[in-house]
């Protein structure tokens, strides 16, 4: 008997060590989270340039080579691939609104919505010219330097003063089309477009001549 109970003794013992060793060890690592695929601006081009089936493709309405030629749609060539991939994805959240590019991003993966925007983004911008002569003062002016007296700051100040933006930040807007920088100027000051806080504060203060100033200006820019 007394063997015995020296046998479940050390049994115990032994369990009890083991809980406490258990206890005492450090939390297995979690796992650590996938990197993104290295974007692949070929597939992109596939991508880009090739229509899904009953649709049509990027490419009908920002052209192959991401410069629009109508002017209601933005031109995407060498905009900055992390903006093009934000936007992308907040159009398929619904964080963006558009009826037009809504079923398009739904459709995209993450990794199909990097590698088009390296693609596109890769690409030259073709720039335009400003057209509005007795306004070009005034959208050079705001652009330039703000509007004081309304706390409108300065365009140049996030976007650079030729326009190229920030990568990853703030985006390239040198070449725009006025049309389409107007209507988004517009956006973001009625509330239509809701995804910039930043630009919906700048916007808010700007009248319609203000806008369509800054608007055609920036066409201009190189």
């Amino acid at each position: 008997m007394k063997l015995f109970a020296h046998v479940l003794l050390a049994a115990a013992l032994g369990a009890s060590a083991s809980a406490a060793l258990a206890a005492d060890a450090p939390a297995a690592a979690p796992a650590a989270a996938a990197k993104p695929a290295k974007p692949d601006p070929a597939k992109g081009d596939t991508l880009f340039n090739t229509a899904p089936a009953n649709s049509q493709s990027c490419a009908s309405c920002h052209n192959a080579d991401g410069n629009s030629a109508i002017a209601a749609n933005p031109k995407l060539a060498q905009q900055h691939p992390e903006y093009i991939l934000k936007q992308l994805q907040e159009f398929k959240s619904g964080k963006r609104k558009s009826a037009i590019m809504k079923p398009y991003a739904s459709a995209l993966s993450d990794e199909d919505m990097r590698n088009i925007a390296w693609f596109v983004g890769s690409k030259k911008v073709k720039t335009g010219f400003s057209k509005e002569k007795d306004l070009v003062s005034l959208g050079e002016r705001i652009f330039r330097g703000g509007i004081a007296d309304r706390m409108v700051p300065a365009c140049a100040g996030c976007h650079s003063p030729n326009g190229a933006g920030i990568p990853a930040q703030y985006p390239r807007l040198g070449g725009q089309h006025a049309d389409y920088t107007d209507a988004q100027l517009k956006a973001f000051r009625d509330g239509v477009r809701t995804n910039s806080p930043q630009m919906t504060g700048v916007a808010a203060k700007m009248n319609d001549r203000e806008i369509k100033a800054v608007a055609d200006y920036i066409a201009g820019l190189r």
